[in-house]
Parts: C-alpha cells; structure tokens; sequence
C-alpha cells in the first residue's frame, strides 16, 4: 500500500480542552420553535438541549442571535449586545447559556465584526455626512477620477460582492460610496480605525463576562484591508490582519483564567497563512476554518457544479493535514449554514445508501486530526431540499444570483439546477424531530418549508435505531472522547492514488513507548471497492467502528461494502 510521510502532531495539553472536542452548530432560526410562529427560538433550543447531551457533543455554536433586519439571516447586526426579540430576550439566552453549562457543554457565540447592518446606530450616524464622528467607521469614497457619481463603473474600485455585483453602493445624500463585501446592507467597518476596534473589543468582553465560552468569528480574515482600496481579482487577508488579531487576543482573551475557544471563518486562506493563524505562540486564533474541500466541485463559480474527484479531496485534506501539524490546528467540516447537505453532496441520499454514505463520511472526517463540527440536522442523515422554482429560496446569495445569471442570459433551469445542490437554503431546512406536520419543528407556519423527507428522516426515528445515523455519530464522538490517538495521533495518507478509498493511518506513542495505532477506510462510491492494510500487522485487529454489519476480518486485502466505513486498531509495545 502506497503512503504518504507521517505528520508530526504535539503532545496533548491539558490547557487545549478543544482538541478532543467536538462542536455541534445551531441555525436558530431552523432548530425548535417555542412559541408556533415558525421561527426557531432560544426556548426552543433550551427545550431540545437533551438531544445534544445524548449526542455526547461539548460545545455549542450559535449563529447570530443578535437584533437584525434579517437581510442575510442575522449576519447583518444592528445591535451586538441584544437578543432579536424573533429569538427572545437577554433573559432567555442567559438560562440558554445556565442549561448549556449545567449540562458540561460550552457555548460560543458567532462574531460578525467585518460589517454590520446598515441600521445599526454607528451606520446611522455615519451616514449623516463627511463631518460625522462616526464616517471614519465604515469605508466611504468618492467616485472614480473623471466619472460621474451614481453611474455604472463609477464605483471606487472594481471589487465585487460576494453576493453578487458591485462591492459599493452609492449614497445619494452624500455624494459617495459605501463599501460591503457582502450585502449592501452589510457596510464593512474601518478596522483602521482604533476606536472601531476598541467598540468590537468591549463588546467582545460583554459578552465573555456574561459567561460564554468564545467565539466564531465570522470572515475574520476580511477585517483588514488595504486602505489603497486598489483594483483587483479578490480581497483576502489586509496588511495588518495579523495585527488585528494579536491585538484583540490582548485585549479580550489574555488574562482570563479559563480557556475559551476562538475559530476564525477565513474565505481564501491558504495552508501557509493558516499555520500562522494558529500557532499558539502568535496568540492570534486556536483554529481557522478553510474552504477549499468544499470549493473542489465548483466549476466556473459555486453553483457551476462538477463531480467530486476523490483523489483532489485526499490531496487537499492531506495537505491541511501535514501543513499544520506540529503548529496549528484544523477545524473539520462537512457541513454548516452556507454548505448543502453532505449527504446529497458527496454521497448518495437515495434509500438505498443515505445511512451508508452518511456514516461513511462521518467516520472519514471525524477521524482526521483536527477538531470535529456537527451541523444540525448532519447527525440524522439530513439531505438537500426540493426546490422546485426560484420562489422556493429564501438566501439573499441565491436570489442574487438569479436575478444576475438570468438578467445576464443564462438558462433559467439550468440556473435553478446549480441552486438545488449549492443553495445555502439546503442548511436552512427545518430540523427534523419527528413524523409530524411540520417535522415537530413547529406548531406554525416554518419560514421555510420542512423537507418531505421528515417522515423517514428524523430524530425521533433516529433514537429508536441502534444502526442509524444519529447513534453512528454518538459512537464517533465517543471514541474521540476515549481513544487520545483520534485527537493527538500522527496522521499518514494511504492509497493517495486510489481513486474510490480513502484511507489513512493515526498514530500516537504513550510516555512508555506503547503505540496505538488507527486505520481507516472508507470507500466512496456505491460499488464494492477492494483495499489493503499498510502491512500485515493488521490482520484481525479489533474493530473499533463500522457502518455494516459483520463487516468479515481485515486480512491482507478487503472488499469494502458500497459506502462502507471502517475502523481499526493495533497496540504496538517496545521489545525488551
């Protein structure tokens, strides 16, 4: 069997709690609803905590809970230090918070400080004009030399939103431009400016003293910018984004006697970049999480959709893989609120292999080296939605991108096709609790519709089937919890070339020279697929996991199952 070299890991820390964890993300607007009116709700998720006891997971993410217009679902806040009353009231998150911590687990809240809403107060004031205090907060400009305001290709420069069009938007009553990478009602802050960062910061240790156990921080890595705001291609990391996040570890995490947990969202960031990132000696972030595994079938642009290839999966997760071991630290995803449902994505969501493939996939990622993220709804085998018209979607980047590509000429269906599979509102589905009207998820009208689908895929289901998806993760998050190779061991890629398995090798040696060693394989694709141990040391070695039953012994080859996963394990003592 073919390999690639080992990856150095350190050795486990008592302080990075986070390393043998695994977070479970909650959409609160698609989890449980309290009061029937068909948004989810803080209560709501107070009443289904057990479900995530059970699960085994130690850290809750919340999405953006904080007052919002609801342009882009919450991202676009125009108050950080309040609840939306559509989720409740400061009250509720605090008994959220007392349930999370009076059941072991740790709760970390999302920070959206690369913009805020247009209707926030500082928004508000710096739009009143050159000479408010406020204007140095936001990124206003003039148009082009030589071109008229308001006119198309007047803009500053010719930067792009990530949800379609200009990146600038044109205010009349000023005469100038406001930037937003995102939405036009999601202005980007000047974190040039000292008094912008020192408002994140107090915000930031509000929100710590209350009790929450750190941040997601959302684009973190746009924060900086270069202020010469010159043409070009994409915006990536600024001069001084390093800058920004040694800054704010000084001033809202160093000192604080317990450990929480910071995870930078970075769109762009490449392996070099992320190794700086989180290193622990540059006190910046404990992990980043990457995009490019998820950007590998994309064609021309996200909804341009390709087949996946497996071996470019294995190049670019083995190469996160080697690239932070021994400095930083992954964070391990398939899914969350902006990604379709993996199922659906790299597996197969038909009857036949939606357990199958989604246990196949689990146990692949949740057993690299790194630290684990649930979304809601992954530990049922959730699937994309169907869609069946434009009117379907509720995401600001989905009807953006319609309204462009058909404006621009583009088929329609076929325009409507790459939505289906890419739409962030494949995450946005209600979860699925149980059989009834609604999928449990509310006694209402959902915001958006539950997925048919709920009368097979749900939790209620789900607890009552000892081989099904939820109990798969249960065990996963287990063996994490109880087998310290899973989270320190060195980690060794197998079979790089093999088109159809992914395998590799985790390996971590005890203070008395006893070594404890993983293999893993998971065959990706609906035929039975042949593969081999390393060496024959691995012939009937204890299964630590599988997704079939009486999965036969591990000899010198194996024919895995269509979608089979499997797990073993060998202790290795010194002679003498």
């Amino acid at each position: 069997m073919s390999t690639n070299s080992p990856s150095n890991s350190p050795s486990p820390s008592p302080e990075a709690w986070w390393k043998s964890a695994v977070v479970y993300q909650i959409y609160p607007r698609s989890f449980a609803d309290s009061d029937g009116d068909g948004v989810g709700d803080l209560r709501g998720i107070i009443e289904r905590l057990d479900h995530l006891a059970a699960l085994g997971v130690d850290v809750l993410w919340l999405s953006p809970v904080y007052p919002s217009p609801q342009d882009d679902n919450g991202y676009d806040i125009s108050d950080y230090q309040d609840i939306d009353p559509t989720f409740g009231t400061l009250a509720d998150f605090d008994d959220l918070l007392a349930a999370v911590h009076a059941r072991s687990m740790k709760l970390v809240m999302d920070l959206v400080v690369n913009h805020t809403s247009d209707e926030h107060p500082w928004f508000t004031e710096s739009r009143q004009g050159p000479d408010s205090p406020k204007r140095d907060w936001y990124w206003w400009r003039p148009a082009r030399d030589g071109a008229r305001s308001g006119t198309p290709g007047a803009e500053p420069n010719n930067w792009r939103s990530f949800f379609s069009g200009s990146a600038w938007e044109y205010d009349e009553s000023g005469d100038a431009y406001y930037l937003h990478l995102f939405s036009r009602k999601q202005p980007d802050l000047n974190w040039e400016n000292p008094e912008v960062r020192s408002a994140v910061h107090r915000m930031m240790n509000w929100w710590l003293d209350r009790g929450v156990d750190g941040f997601r921080m959302d684009v973190i890595n746009l924060i900086s910018k270069d202020p010469a705001l010159a043409d070009r291609t994409h915006h990536g990391a600024g001069p001084r984004i390093h800058e920004f996040l040694q800054e704010m570890h000084r001033e809202v995490f160093a000192g604080r006697p317990e450990r929480l947990l910071t995870v930078g969202e970075m769109p762009g960031v490449t392996v070099e970049e992320a190794r700086l990132f989180t290193d622990p000696k540059r006190a910046e972030v404990d992990m980043v999480f990457q995009f490019e595994h998820v950007g590998l079938d994309h064609g021309d642009g996200k909804f341009d959709v390709t087949p996946l290839n497996l071996l470019d999966l294995k190049a670019s997760l083995g190469r996160w893989q080697d690239g932070l071991a021994g400095t930083g630290w992954n964070s391990l995803y398939w899914n969350n609120h902006d990604q379709p449902r993996v199922v659906s994505r790299f597996g197969d969501d038909g009857p036949a292999h939606r357990v199958r493939s989604a246990t196949m996939l689990a146990t692949v990622l949740h057993l690299h080296r790194g630290t684990p993220y649930v979304y809601q709804g992954e530990e049922l085998g959730m699937t994309n939605a169907l869609f069946t018209s434009i009117g379907d979607f509720r995401d600001i980047e989905s009807l953006n991108h319609y309204a462009e590509a058909v404006d621009g000429g583009a088929d329609p269906a076929r325009v409507l096709a790459g939505l289906r599979a890419m739409g962030r509102d494949n995450a946005r589905t209600p979860m699925q609790w149980d059989a009834s009207p609604h999928a449990g998820f509310t006694t209402g009208t959902p915001w958006i519709p539950v997925n048919p689908n709920h009368t097979e895929v749900n939790a209620a289901a789900a607890y009552d089937d000892p081989a099904s998806v939820f109990h798969h993760y249960r065990r996963l998050i287990e063996l994490r919890h109880s087998e310290p190779a899973v989270a320190y061991g060195d980690f060794t890629m197998l079979l790089p070339d093999d088109p159809r398995v992914y395998a590799f090798t985790r390996r971590l040696v005890a203070a008395d020279g006893t070594a404890t060693e993983l293999l893993v394989l998971g065959n990706f694709t609906g035929r039975p697929a042949e593969a081999g141990p390393p060496d024959d040391g691995w012939r009937d070695t204890e299964l630590l996991i599988g997704n079939v039953p009486d999965p036969g012994r591990l000899g010198t080859t194996v024919t895995l199952a269509p979608w089979e996963a499997r797990v073993h394990r060998r202790r290795i003592r010194p002679r003498g």
